[in-house]
């Protein structure tokens, strides 16, 4: 069960990670992007978002207090849905439709990442190919 838990906690993380290199490397794009769809933040919330993720995905992928890092990932998702997939503000159908696609991801993620959060908190060092045990004891 060790291995189908870091191969879970692998493919989860990969998401945050490639979208962290992404806001890290193509910052300013993404700053024109974030300011079109009214997201607040400027070019310090793409930076400060990418860092955020991609932290909490290594803290994830690592199990380096694991259940802060899915926290990590779900804090930063909760705004990035609300301000970048914002479907309800969109009158086209096409644009409607792709964000609402993109917000209910994001929504799912969420979900995963609270999973996560608790599978860390409850289970402890006893989950297995963790670097450390959970910051947060649950049970």
């Amino acid at each position: 069960m060790d291995i189908v838990f870091l191969a879970a906690r692998i493919l989860f993380a990969l998401i945050f990670l490639l979208s962290a290199v992404g806001h890290l490397t193509q910052a300013d794009a993404m700053t024109q992007y974030a300011d079109y769809k009214g997201a607040p933040g400027g070019k310090a919330g793409v930076i400060l978002s990418g860092l955020a993720m991609g932290v909490g995905a290594l803290m994830v992928l690592f199990g380096v207090f694991g259940d802060l890092g899915s926290l990590l990932v779900a804090a930063t998702l909760v705004p990035v849905s609300f301000f970048m997939h914002a479907h309800w503000k969109e009158t086209d159908a096409q644009a409607k439709q792709s964000e609402q696609i993109n917000f209910n991801k994001n929504i799912g993620l969420i979900g995963g990442a609270l999973a996560l959060f608790l599978l860390f908190a409850v289970t402890g060092a006893d989950m297995g190919l963790t670097v450390t045990g959970p910051l947060f004891a649950i049970g």
